[in-house]
């Protein structure tokens, strides 16, 4: 066991998401050393803040067996296997001022699907849990078009839209994952288990709280930015005026990701979120999936003559390589020092990733110091 992975099961333990602070200071410090300055309480003052109730209970161990027991595994910033590129738009959001969007510090998973084969031009599908009769049939209709197409489906695994998506998105014997607001072994929502079950064989169960950890309202809302960031685009089918579904598309705005909207009748409750989201220009209208891969972009889908849609430049990167990248200026160059302190990765590691960079034709040294390179080869630098 990798003293990175205990330390990081340790901190998702002692800090309530998201813990922007803790983050902050995990990638300054490193996980280990961060987790060793956490219990002894040497941290900033904000730092203590967030930790301060639970510091103390270092459960660690327990949680990573616990989790193996249950068929399930803790996936690190570490690991190939970390959703970098979704996720890196949290980092972006909460570097530019946006509240509680702080990217997770690991993510327990349960299911045979790797997280980041999943989360590559993902859509969520997100609705109100009293849906209609009318929204539980689109949103099916959606997931299954989806799955057909070769696009994993995200959601949340409530009762109504989401359980309606995930369940489409099985009929057309595609990838769907369940992002939930409690841990795996919470057994939430109870009516949900079997579908859950489902759901691991062939994507992923996904949650950033440990074993044991119950089911509450504010968890739910936290854990939509997660539905959010990994996912491209985010397809709203009913929702209220006030729902977690607008605010799981509040936050793919807020994250520059693509928000959509179907519409309803027009007397219907259950629609008046979504109509609001398309009247105020926040959501685009999609009445198909036909209209949803056309406003992401048609994602994994092949080109008509049949040739594979070619993979990002950066794809292959790991995260603090994507982080220095994201960094770079297109045009005039910055110093190792400036991109330090932009990307948050530390001044030793981005001296060191300038230069892979470059190997790999996505930077070039230039009289001011280093930029984005204008073209290159394909990225695979871990």
């Amino acid at each position: 066991m990798s003293a990175e992975r205990l330390a990081r099961a340790y901190l998702l333990r002692v800090a309530e998401p998201p813990a922007p602070a803790l983050v902050a200071f995990v990638a300054e410090h490193g996980p280990v050393e961060a987790a060793t300055l956490v219990r002894l309480g040497h941290a900033p003052d904000a730092v203590i803040q967030e930790t301060s109730a639970r510091r103390e209970l270092d459960l660690a161990q327990r949680d990573l067996d616990e989790a193996a027991r249950n068929g399930a595994r803790l996936v690190t910033p570490e690991d190939d296997e970390w959703p970098a590129w979704p996720l890196l738009s949290l980092d972006v959001a909460t570097g530019r001022g946006a509240q509680g969007v702080a990217a997770p510090l690991a993510l327990w998973v349960r299911g045979r699907g790797r997280l980041d084969e999943a989360a590559q031009d993902a859509v969520a599908i997100v609705g109100a849990r009293a849906a209609t009769d009318y929204g539980e049939h689109t949103a099916a209709d959606l997931g299954y078009a989806l799955a057909e197409q070769g696009v994993p489906v995200f959601s949340g695994a409530a009762y109504g839209i989401d359980g309606a998506a995930h369940r489409g998105a099985l009929t057309g014997h595609g990838v769907t994952v369940a992002v939930l607001g409690c841990a795996l072994d919470a057994g939430y929502p109870a009516g949900h288990v079997g579908l859950l079950n489902r759901i691991a064989e062939r994507g992923a169960v996904v949650s950033e709280y440990p074993p044991g950890t119950p089911p509450a309202r504010h968890r739910f809302l936290v854990r939509n930015r997660l539905i959010a960031a990994l996912t491209a685009g985010t397809v709203v089918v009913e929702a209220g005026r006030r729902s977690g579904a607008r605010n799981t598309a509040s936050t793919a705005g807020v994250l520059g990701k693509v928000v959509m909207a179907v519409p309803g009748p027009v007397g219907s409750a259950m629609s008046a979120g979504c109509h609001e989201l398309i009247r105020d220009a926040h959501a685009t209208l999609v009445a198909s999936v036909s209209d949803v891969l056309d406003t992401v972009g048609r994602l994994g889908a092949d080109r008509p003559d049949g040739t594979a849609r070619p993979r990002r430049r950066t794809d292959g990167l790991g995260p603090q390589a994507i982080r220095v990248h994201e960094a770079l200026g297109e045009r005039r160059g910055k110093s190792p020092e400036g991109i330090a302190t932009e990307s948050g990765v530390p001044l030793a590691r981005v001296r060191a990733l300038l230069p892979a960079l470059e190997l790999d034709g996505l930077s070039e040294r230039c009289e001011t110091g280093w930029r984005r390179a204008g073209d290159g080869r394909k990225a695979a630098r871990p």
